[in-house]
């Protein structure tokens, strides 16, 4: 995978920051830290456009005849048969 260099800029807080996570072990440079920011923000901004099409899918496929004690157990057996 290429590599781009991008210059940021920090406070001086957010610099000790970083730093001090550097320093307990946390990252090794300041670069990781970023593109582990970078990948925390992917996955998160992910799940919000998944649950927003799970949201979406249920309200066109319309009205359910389901209690919620079934739905309930549905997803309590689907829970039970992924461990």
């Amino acid at each position: 995978m290429a590599v781009i260099r991008k210059s940021i800029t920090f406070t001086q807080q957010q610099d000790a920051y970083v730093k001090s996570l550097i320093e307990q072990g946390f990252y090794t440079n300041d670069s990781e830290y970023v593109r582990d920011i970078i990948r925390k923000d992917q996955e998160r901004r992910k799940r919000i456009v998944d649950l927003n099409e799970a949201l979406i899918e249920g309200m066109e496929s319309g009205p359910s005849d389901a209690t919620v004690d079934s739905i309930w157990e549905e997803a309590i057996n689907e829970y039970n048969a992924g461990e």
